[in-house]
């Protein structure tokens, strides 16, 4: 698609984005990697560095040798990189002081839509923070500093509360999603009057039921990615594209319609 094609499909989003009283923005992996974080699945992704199995949540239980080697990636900052929001993060900000946000669905761990500006109460975090810890007994939670903090005295960090096992506050494998996160969202999703993902291929569930429950409630739905998803079909518009980039020209086009 063409710059000049790419240009009229944002003015059809900004007109969307103008016209809805209910703006859902679902986001995953592909509006994160232009802020430098790597995403998961892709062909330098993070499973290519890392054995998924060590991020199940039975084995960081059972083996204190797996936990270890966590703390350590993340003392190195392996795993939790000083990354700062792009201009897709800060666009969808922006949408936000407009008036014309009603919330994030996000996949991401990052928090990077709350420090552009979204604020807390707006974004439902489906997979975790990694900017926090919890302790799987007590259910406490710790920002991440606090215990990297700790990892120079501490090879395995424990809750200073009730000496539980801590972990940072994402969802590993064999984890249920936060449940009462999953029913807002979902919430959110039947109201909503529009739907913009941002950066999902939206193949990992059940995540990927947020802009299907949208679409069945009757939203339009709005895919910016670079990729196919299995909902293209279904979207008002489709663009191949870097989030930043687009959302850029989207929210040129929205400013320059609210002016009107």
């Amino acid at each position: 698609m063409g710059g000049d094609d790419i240009d009229k499909q944002a003015e059809n989003i900004a007109e969307l984005i103008v016209n809805a009283q209910r703006c859902l923005v679902f986001s995953g992996a592909g509006i994160s990697t232009e802020s430098g974080i790597p995403d998961f699945r892709g062909e330098d992704g993070i499973w290519t560095k890392l054995d998924p199995e060590d991020f199940t949540i039975q084995r960081f239980v059972a083996r204190p040798e797996v936990r270890k080697v966590q703390w350590k990636l993340l003392a190195e900052g392996g795993l939790v990189k000083n990354v700062q929001p792009n201009a897709a993060h800060y666009a969808v900000a922006e949408m936000d002081k407009l008036g014309k946000l009603d919330c994030v669905v996000t996949q991401n761990i990052d928090n990077l839509h709350q420090t552009a500006g979204v604020p807390d109460d707006k974004v439902f975090e489906l997979h975790g923070n990694m900017q926090y810890v919890r302790c799987l007994s007590c259910r406490k939670r710790f920002p991440m500093g606090e215990i990297i903090s700790r990892l120079a005295r501490e090879e395995l960090p424990e809750c200073e509360a009730c000496k539980g096992i801590l972990k940072p506050d994402a969802v590993y494998f064999g984890e249920m999603l936060p449940q009462a996160v999953l029913s807002e969202a979902s919430r959110r999703a039947n109201l909503c009057d529009l739907c913009i993902v941002i950066g999902s291929t939206l193949v990992v569930y059940p995540a990927a039921y947020i802009p299907e429950y949208a679409f069945n409630a009757g939203a339009k739905i709005v895919i910016i990615n670079i990729g196919s998803t299995p909902m293209d079909s279904r979207a008002a518009v489709r663009i191949e594209g870097k989030a930043g980039e687009v959302m850029g020209k989207v929210m040129n086009h929205v400013r320059n319609r609210i002016r009107k």
